[in-house]
């Protein structure tokens, strides 16, 4: 299906022009969905707590994984106790809802719910029934704010506020609803929502993420770190599963890096085989499939963490309305004495590959505003996860 819509979806084509009909239908199917849930004929649950939902109307990775892993940092730092709610897409577990934690097998759950809740250290439910799990979280986990991943289209589970995610270069791709185009829901769907996030470049009223990764990990032993310079010595394997690996090889192409590009399908099921190749060469991959591959990779394998950036204005709005939505719950925050995360470099900053060839070390592994500046802003290399 990804490989589908990557060769006919992103462009008007006569295969789109075939199927445009189709996706008028669709298109108007999602509407009158949405319509029926906003006037009260499909029943929402709501709960107790804010519940932010982020979410794409494309279908594919536009790096929702990083931005949610960030969000809940910064909810965090703010007093607040965050948790995670997803659908748990490609775990084969038969009891749902139930938790993620760090050593949970992903084929029973889901490689992006292991991952976030190794990078985030917080509650994560997953399961198939959003009310339910994001139940579970409040009443059994203590959390008193609910991020939901990817559950956008999930209307069963009211929310308070919206994010949606745009690749910032891909954008919505020929605009088109399934099965001509890329889209889950209309692009006017973009209007509605409380914040829109521009991966890698955006545009008007988008605020711009970066996406950041500048070290490797090898994946049998993560203290073992690796700078992605110390890698311009030689050829390396790249190994991406996600919704656009070619994102994640111009990520290394960024760093002048010299590639063998292998691309998967999004959620797959990595087998030794797959990892297999003749040349004995480094391999780089995603940390999403980094999640299924410990084990089964040779010697040399390291994977790439990268973290999300994000526009300053963007999290000071998105914590005022956080806060305005908790008040009206009765929500008690802590209050705040984490540190706000430094900021590296400005959001305009490209991903430098300018920086000395690197050694092998050991180490601790709102309201929407218009820009005043017309055309798009660019930022780091936006990394599909």
């Amino acid at each position: 299906m990804q490989h589908w819509l990557d060769r006919y979806g992103y462009s008007l084509n006569g295969v789109a022009v075939l199927l445009w009909p189709i996706s008028v239908l669709f298109g108007a199917v999602v509407r009158l969905r949405r319509w029926l849930y906003q006037h009260g004929l499909r029943r929402s649950e709501s709960l107790r707590v804010p519940v932010i939902v982020v979410g794409n109307i494309s279908v594919g990775g536009t790096g929702k994984t990083p931005l949610v892993a960030r969000l809940v940092e910064l909810l965090r730092e703010a007093g607040y106790t965050p948790g995670i709610v997803s659908r748990g897409y490609g775990g084969h577990s038969t009891e749902w809802p139930r938790q993620v934690v760090a050593d949970s097998d992903p084929m029973l759950v889901g490689d992006e719910p292991v991952l976030l809740a190794r990078r985030c250290r917080c509650a994560v439910v997953v399961g198939p029934d959003r009310v339910a799990a994001a139940r579970l979280l409040v009443e059994t986990y203590g959390c008193n704010l609910v991020v939901s991943d990817d559950g956008l289209q999930h209307y069963h589970l009211r929310r308070d506020i919206e994010i949606a995610v745009v690749d910032g270069f891909r954008r919505l791709g020929n605009a088109a609803c399934l099965p001509a185009g890329p889209l889950r829901e209309p692009p006017s769907r973009l209007r509605e929502v409380d914040f829109v996030v521009g991966n890698g470049a955006a545009r008007g009223r988008e605020y711009l993420m970066s996406l950041r990764g500048e070290t490797a990990v090898n994946l049998e032993d993560p203290l073992i770190t690796s700078t992605l310079a110390s890698f311009r010595q030689c050829t390396v394997h790249a190994v991406a599963g996600i919704g656009d690996p070619w994102r994640f090889f111009d990520h290394l192409r960024h760093a002048r890096l010299r590639l063998i590009e292998h691309p998967f399908p999004d959620h797959h099921p990595f087998k030794p085989e797959d990892l297999q190749f003749r040349e004995d060469l480094p391999v780089l991959m995603t940390e999403k499939d980094a999640i299924k591959c410990r084990g089964i990779t040779p010697a040399s394998c390291w994977y790439v963490p990268v973290s999300a950036q994000l526009d300053p204005e963007f999290e000071d709005q998105l914590l005022k309305r956080v806060a305005m939505v908790a008040m009206a719950k009765g929500i008690r925050r802590r209050p705040e004495t984490l540190p706000r995360r430094p900021r590296l470099a400005p959001l305009s900053e490209p991903l430098s590959g300018d920086e000395p060839d690197g050694q092998e070390t050991a180490g601790d592994s709102g309201v929407p505003r218009q820009q005043s500046t017309a055309g798009v802003r660019q930022g780091a290399s936006g990394i599909d996860l």
